[in-house]
């Protein structure tokens, strides 16, 4: 993703024109060239590098920034749920995935926990810089792959003329967990049950409204009002 970084910034460069951003990326390679890049370019600062969401819940706060990178396939705590957590303490903070996935459910599952955006590594430098004016304009900057993967499955799951799928009052508020970003193990803390017995009442919601993935189920229910 790294190439040739922006123009040195400019010592008269205010703090309060720039986008501050926090990198969470347990690559160290990785974070140290995007940190880089940020603070080389003008009207950007990097206020703070972290390996692990655990780390990053523990001292983000200290210096809080317009903008958080966050990569989703991190040791410990996922982005996923690290995403769901960092919107609920500080809902000012805006969150950007910046992953190699590109599936649906980590799409969808990132985008529902709370992020405003969904970038993949692959992204060229100023089309990252772009992506951080963006988000902060009010913004929701995708790679154009995940936004293709985004309108399609919009576009291929149509409601029935009369969407009843008779799902129990457990599997609804099951659903309504996923649909505001849990993931299957926050669910069943949400829940005070297994993951185990998660899995046993999304099959049978699976079944009921004719899906085959937690995102689709999620857009299901979203797009007939199920929750």
């Amino acid at each position: 993703m790294m190439g040739n970084t922006p123009s040195t910034k400019s010592p008269a460069q205010s703090d309060a024109a720039e986008i501050k951003v926090a990198i969470i990326e347990d690559q160290t390679h990785i974070r140290e060239g995007l940190a880089l890049l940020i603070d080389s370019a003008d009207g950007y600062r990097c206020t703070g590098e972290f390996e692990s969401m655990e780390e990053a819940l523990d001292k983000i706060g200290k210096q809080l920034p317009d903008v958080a990178l966050v990569d989703i396939g991190l040791p410990g705590m996922s982005g996923i749920e690290g995403i769901h957590l960092l919107k609920q303490r500080y809902p000012d903070v805006l969150l950007v995935a910046l992953t190699v996935y590109a599936d649906d459910d980590r799409i969808f599952e990132a985008l529902c926990a709370g992020a405003t955006g969904y970038l993949l590594k692959k992204t060229r430098p100023e089309r990252l810089l772009d992506s951080l004016k963006d988000v902060m304009s009010g913004g929701a900057p995708m790679s154009p792959e995940v936004a293709r993967r985004v309108i399609a499955l919009f576009q291929n799951i149509h409601p029935p003329q009369q969407a009843d799928y008779h799902l129990t009052p457990h599997e609804s508020r099951l659903l309504k967990l996923f649909v505001q970003g849990h993931t299957y193990k926050t669910a069943a803390s949400e829940l005070g049950t297994s993951i185990h017995t998660v899995n046993f009442h999304m099959r049978n919601v699976y079944f009921k409204l004719q899906v085959h993935s937690k995102s689709e189920a999620v857009v299901k229910a979203m797009r007939d009002h199920l929750v």
